[in-house]
């Protein structure tokens, strides 16, 4: 009998230096499970099954259970019932992990919006395109191209193809359709990028300015600019790594503020010659925005007034998180065709049907290489300027997500290609494709 409790008591502080050594680890994939289990049910309209099946499918989140409140609005996930996240649908602002202390009561701010629909026909409008055939192009090639991406269920969720300011190619996977907003993950950094390069057209900032950090006005920080954190070649510590718990797990699963880790880092590097992809540093630049554009609610609405509606994304929803940030690392989320749009203004170098959204020098700028970044990066938008796609031109950039989500800029080819899905693909083949049958 005492052999029996002594092996029992080994095996019940066994199980709890197992949970407490991996309490870190159940935190952030129960975060994960939840956060994306909401914004999937309750922002892109998906059900619980569907979700779980895909996005949530893969190892260690699968190991989640999720659970749906649809009157409510808010989504729980259970780590192997050691410990329950839960994520709030906030309406205007999506989906965001919660606190215990969270108050459900207390209404957040949220972006005044003004959505404006017009008889124009797609992108300056969503009224359908007359069909348009271009002799240049074999369609047969072109189609070949597209189906390339779907011959797995589930591996891509869409494709547009846009020539000319038409769409000349356009698929979906099973579950989705041109209405499906699809969450464009490190894509939004593209967007907050575009935010800056809207305010310096207004003159509202200079990104060569130093950054208006007040805490790093005592150290060798103080030299950082603006520009360095576009390129993210501030030389500050950041570890970028979803494998383990690192930065950029624990910024985006445990922390409230979402614009403060990268700010606390020390320089480990060389400012302007020590690229480091930090998703913490588009954070960090989102709450550079907040504090220049004076208030919280003049934060949320221009992001919207001066570009997102101004373009006509209306399906486009930016998540914040618990203080009211924009996630500008992750969480944009919109249909392909609007995401399309996006690509369209940077095609047509910031003017949209007549309008100059941002100065065409902005273009020039967004694919200026950082340095050591071996010509892959710009100001947050990725380059083909050192022939990464060896079949593609050097002229080619590109908006990149997580999974494989992408929004392809071809200036050159007159070219905007947008492609979502959850899983990586052979991008120069892909891209090769097109670009043969168009030419």
């Amino acid at each position: 009998m005492k052999i029996l409790k002594r092996i029992l008591l080994l095996l019940a502080v066994t199980l709890i230096l197992v949970v407490i050594i991996n309490y870190p680890k159940l935190n952030i994939l129960s975060g994960f499970s939840a956060k994306s289990t909401s914004s999937s049910v309750f922002l892109a309209n998906r059900t619980l099954a569907f979700t779980d099946s895909t996005d949530n499918n893969f190892s260690p989140v699968n190991l989640a259970t999720d659970k749906v409140n649809l009157e409510e609005k808010y989504a729980t996930s259970s780590a192997l019932g050691l410990l329950t996240r839960k994520a709030v649908y906030r309406e205007g602002l999506g989906s965001v992990l919660v606190t215990k202390d969270y108050d459900s009561s207390k209404q957040p701010l949220t972006p005044q919006r003004n959505r404006l629909e017009n008889n124009k026909a797609y992108p300056y409008g969503n009224v359908t395109q007359r069909d348009t055939i271009f002799s240049e192009i074999n369609y047969q090639q072109l189609n070949t191209a597209v189906n390339s991406l779907f011959k797995d269920v589930y591996e891509t969720r869409a494709v547009l193809v846009i020539y000319k300011d038409q769409i000349i190619a356009e698929q979906y996977g099973e579950g989705f359709t041109k209405d499906s907003r699809i969450l464009g993950w490190s894509m939004t950094k593209s967007i907050m990028s575009t935010i800056y390069g809207i305010m310096q057209h207004q003159g509202k900032i200079n990104v060569q300015d130093k950054a208006p950090i007040s805490e790093w006005q005592n150290d060798d920080r103080k030299e950082i600019s603006i520009h360095n954190l576009l390129q993210m070649n501030s030389g500050l510590e950041w570890d970028e790594n979803y494998d383990k718990i690192s930065d950029v797990t624990k910024m985006l699963f445990l922390e409230k503020d979402m614009t403060v880790m990268q700010r606390e880092k020390p320089l480990t590097g060389k400012i302007n010659a020590s690229w480091n992809y930090s998703s913490g540093t588009s954070n960090l630049l989102s709450g550079i925005l907040r504090q220049e554009l004076g208030s919280h609610q003049e934060y949320l609405d221009y992001w919207y007034r001066e570009l997102i509606d101004k373009i006509g994304m209306n399906s486009m929803v930016i998540e914040t998180d618990m203080t009211g940030n924009y996630v500008a690392s992750s969480y944009a989320w919109a249909t392909p065709r609007d995401w399309g749009k996006f690509g369209l203004l940077y095609l047509h170098k910031g003017n949209w049907d007549g309008d100059q959204v941002f100065a065409p020098e902005w273009t020039d700028y967004v694919v200026e290489p950082t340095p050591t970044s071996n010509g892959r990066y710009g100001a947050q938008f990725w380059l083909n300027a050192k022939s990464r796609f060896p079949d593609v031109p050097t002229s080619m950039y590109f908006a990149d997500g997580y999974q494989g989500q992408r929004i392809y800029i071809l200036p050159e080819q007159d070219l905007v290609i947008v492609r979502f899905g959850l899983k990586k693909f052979n991008e120069n083949s892909f891209l090769k494709g097109i670009l043969t049958a168009i030419e």
